[in-house]
């Protein structure tokens, strides 16, 4: 089973990137510790950032080849300047400042409206004229996320812990209790096995028995 096969459609990967920062924009609230608010702001700088060029790199073109001329697709790339713009006046500046409420907050307004136009325009239209293309073009995009990922998966782990510290925590249950439970279904497999053994072995000591018995009497 190859990559096009495991991958969402590309549309369907985009979708969840909007849901991923628009998570991180409902955490954004008064009264968030500044560590927290920080890790907020650098795990969905760092997402926008990797869905802007991955959009640009792979989305955009297969759209364009089949759209032509598009005054929304015109538009998306100079919004996502802007944004870089924001981001990068935010990664200057500490969580303490006066001004980095206020900033994040714009950053949230120009997305909520790229996102908008992305979900109500651009991903049906994709839909309907890529519909062969949308899953061969999310693998592509996901070995790209991938390859963009890699020198940040540090920064990543920290801050999507600190910005989703109850999903973070759920998740490690989830994986220790997945990993006893493995380890309880390997050990009951060799309780059974071994008392499988025993079985046998007896079973197999009872039918010597019994034919020794039966040439003793013959």
């Amino acid at each position: 089973m190859n990559l096009q096969t495991l991958s969402p459609t590309i549309t369907n990967m985009i979708r969840m990137d909007h849901s991923h920062v628009l998570m991180l924009f409902r955490r954004f609230q008064p009264g968030v510790t500044q560590m927290r608010k920080k890790a907020i702001v650098s795990n969905a700088c760092l997402a926008l950032e990797i869905h802007a060029q991955l959009e640009e790199e792979i989305f955009y073109p297969a759209l364009r080849r089949v759209l032509g001329p598009d005054r929304m697709l015109d538009k998306s790339v100079p919004e996502h300047q802007e944004m870089r713009r924001v981001i990068g006046i935010l990664r200057n500046m500490e969580p303490e400042g006066p001004e980095y409420d206020q900033t994040f907050r714009e950053l949230m307004r120009d997305v909520l409206h790229h996102v908008a136009d992305e979900e109500s325009m651009l991903l049906p239209a994709a839909e309907e004229k890529l519909a062969d293309e949308l899953r061969p073009l999310g693998a592509q995009m996901t070995s790209r996320r991938m390859q963009l990922l890699r020198p940040h998966l540090g920064e990543v782990a920290v801050t999507t812990a600190q910005s989703f510290p109850l999903a973070s925590l759920a998740l490690a249950l989830g994986i220790l209790a997945l990993v006893l439970l493995a380890r309880r279904g390997s050990t009951r497999a060799d309780g059974r096995e071994a008392e499988g053994r025993r079985v046998s072995l007896g079973s197999t000591r009872s039918s010597r028995q019994d034919w020794q018995s039966s040439l003793g009497g013959s």
